[in-house]
């Protein structure tokens, strides 16, 4: 069994914390879908102003686990944000089509995000 969707989640964050937005970019499909406690974003472009914006005071990312079946994968990591945010821990749910992330559900704590 290939780990590709992994892979390419990997790349993905990956050019999140280099706060390479084209690279981000690159993994998209066209019509992606994000939706997060605070957003519900339909869209590559839309979704990249989304992104944007969190990289913009993303200090790291740190994957900590991911679990992949079919064209779906979970994904676990720690945000590390400047005070008075600090760790935010998050799990992603995307999904593939096409080699490219069509759908991300983010699940985290967004009160830490009130302080900002």
């Amino acid at each position: 069994m290939t780990k590709k969707n992994a892979v390419l989640a990997e790349a993905y964050y990956k050019a999140m914390n280099e706060k390479d937005l084209p690279g981000t970019a690159k993994y998209l499909h066209p019509d992606v879908h994000f939706l997060t406690p605070f957003a519900d974003i339909k869209g590559k472009e839309a979704v990249l102003g989304a992104i944007k914006g969190f990289i913009s005071y993303l200090r790291n990312l740190t994957i900590r686990s991911e679990f992949e079946f079919g064209n779906q994968l979970s994904l676990v990591y720690d945000g590390d944000y400047p005070d008075p945010i600090g760790t935010v821990r998050t799990a992603a749910l995307m999904t593939f089509k096409d080699d490219l992330i069509i759908d991300v559900e983010l699940f985290f704590d967004a009160r830490p995000f009130e302080k900002k």
